[in-house]
C-alpha cells in the first residue's frame, strides 16, 4: 500500500479540488514562463532576475511608497539611496567576460580578480533562493544545499488560487544542489565552474509491486541546468539577458573520449588523459564537482586536489545515501576520507592522475582503486 507520503504529494491536491472549485469560478490559470525556481527554506531571496536591476522603476518598487504619510522624507532618501546603490553594486558590467568551451563543457571566463568576483557570485546563489553549506572564499568554492525546482510544478489553477496553503502538499520528487569554483588561470582573469547534481526519490516495491517507502537515489547530472545558471550569473555581472542566452547557447564542440583508465596490478592504476596539464587540470577538477568528491584545497603549481570522499556503501543505511545526505549537514557521519588527486604532464599533450591517502602516500587499496575508476566515469560524460 502507498505510504502516507506519497498519498500527500500526489493524490492530496486531488481530495481539495471539489473546495477550490467554488472560489475558482471566476479566476484565470496561471502559468510560469520560468524554467528554474529554486526554493530553501530560510534562503535569502533576492529581487526576480527576469529583469535587470536597472530597468525597475520607482513606481514599482514599494520602497518609494509613503503610506498613510508616515514615513519621513529622511526615510524616503535613504530608502531611493540604497535602491540606487544595489542597481549600481549589481549591474557594474564586466568586460571580456565570455563562454569558454571545450567538448560538451562550459564555463565562464572573466577579466576579474578572483577575490573581487566571489561576494558577487555568493550574492548571486543566494538571490536565486539557494543557501550555502560550503563558502570557502581562500580557496574559491563554494556549494548550495539541496533545493528543489519548484517551477517543474505545474501552475495550475488550483494552487495559483490556495497557492501558500497547499505549497507544502506539493512535491517534484526531485532536488539538485551546485558546485561553484572559481580559477585563477592568469592575473586578473578568472574561471568560473559551475556544475550540477540531482537527486531524485524513488519508491522500493515488495513483490507485488506496492510501494513501501521511498528513498532519494542519484539521477544524471543535468548540462542544461548548469548553462541556465551560467546565463543567469553573467546578467548579474552586467551582460545583457539577450547576450548572456546568446552565448551559452552556441553550439559546442564534439564529444572525445579523452580518459583511459591504466591498471597496474591489484588495486594499483592511474587514469591517462589525452591532454596538456591545463586541460587536465580543469578535466579532473569538473569531474570531482560532479561526484561525491569535497574539495578542500588545491594546489595548481603542484597539481594536487586536497579532497574529502564519502563512498556510499560506508553509509550502511536502508534509507540511502542521498537521504542522509538530506538530513545531515555533518559528513563526518559519513565517513568521509581525505585523499589528494595528482595531476602530472607526461608529455605537450599527455597527463597522467593518481589517487593518495592525506599524507601524500600512494593509496593502493580498493578505495583507491574505486575512485579511480569513479573519476574516470566521470571524464567519460
Amino acid at each position: 500500500m502507498m505510504n502516507l507520503l506519497l498519498l500527500s504529494r500526489r493524490w492530496l491536491p486531488l481530495l481539495v479540488l471539489p473546495l477550490s472549485a467554488l472560489a475558482l469560478i471566476s479566476c484565470k490559470s496561471v502559468t510560469s514562463n520560468d524554467t528554474v525556481d529554486y526554493k530553501s527554506s530560510g534562503a535569502v531571496r533576492g529581487p526576480n532576475l527576469s529583469y535587470p536591476p536597472d530597468l525597475i522603476t520607482a513606481q514599482a518598487d514599494r520602497r518609494y511608497i509613503v503610506q498613510d504619510g508616515t514615513a519621513t522624507m529622511s526615510e524616503y532618501n535613504a530608502a531611493v539611496k540604497k535602491s540606487a546603490q544595489m542597481r549600481t553594486n549589481v549591474m557594474t558590467g564586466i568586460p571580456g567576460m565570455r563562454i569558454a568551451k571545450d567538448g560538451e563543457r562550459r564555463w565562464l571566463v572573466v577579466e576579474k580578480p578572483a577575490p573581487e568576483l566571489y561576494p558577487q557570485v555568493k550574492d548571486f546563489w543566494q538571490e536565486n533562493g539557494f543557501l550555502l553549506v560550503v563558502d570557502s572564499p581562500s580557496t574559491g568554492i563554494m556549494e548550495t544545499d539541496w533545493a528543489e525546482n519548484r517551477a517543474k510544478i505545474a501552475q495550475d489553477w488550483i494552487r495559483s488560487t490556495i497557492g501558500g496553503a497547499l505549497d507544502s502538499i506539493y512535491d517534484t520528487g526531485e532536488r539538485d544542489k551546485y558546485k561553484t569554483r572559481l580559477e585563477v588561470t592568469k592575473p586578473g582573469e578568472t574561471e568560473i565552474y559551475i556544475t550540477q547534481r540531482g537527486a531524485i526519490e524513488k519508491c522500493t516495491t515488495d513483490t507485488t509491486g506496492a510501494c513501501l517507502s521511498t528513498i532519494w537515489t542519484p539521477r544524471p547530472n543535468d548540462p542544461e541546468l548548469e548553462a541556465v545558471f551560467l546565463a543567469r550569473l553573467m546578467e548579474r555581472l552586467g551582460m545583457t539577458q539577450e547576450q548572456a542566452k546568446a552565448m551559452v547557447a552556441a553550439p559546442l564542440g564534439p564529444k572525445t573520449p579523452k580518459a583511459k583508465f591504466v591498471q597496474e596490478g591489484n588495486n594499483k592504476g592511474y587514469i591517462e588523459l589525452s591532454a596538456g596539464f591545463d586541460r587536465s587540470w580543469r578535466d579532473i577538477g569538473l569531474a570531482l564537482d560532479r561526484s561525491n568528491f569535497t574539495v578542500e584545497d588545491r594546489n595548481r603549481s603542484q597539481g594536487v586536489y586536497f579532497v574529502r570522499y564519502v563512498n556510499a556503501k560506508d553509509v550502511g543505511d536502508s534509507k540511502g545515501f542521498f537521504s542522509n545526505l538530506f538530513s545531515s549537514k555533518d559528513d563526518s557521519k559519513l565517513q568521509a576520507k581525505k585523499y589528494q588527486v595528482i595531476v602530472k604532464t607526461t608529455g605537450e599533450n599527455s597527463s597522467n592522475v593518481y589517487v593518495q591517502d592525506a599524507d601524500g602516500k600512494p593509496e593502493n587499496t580498493p578505495a583507491g582503486f574505486q575512485l579511480l575508476t569513479l573519476l574516470t566515469e566521470q571524464l567519460a560524460k
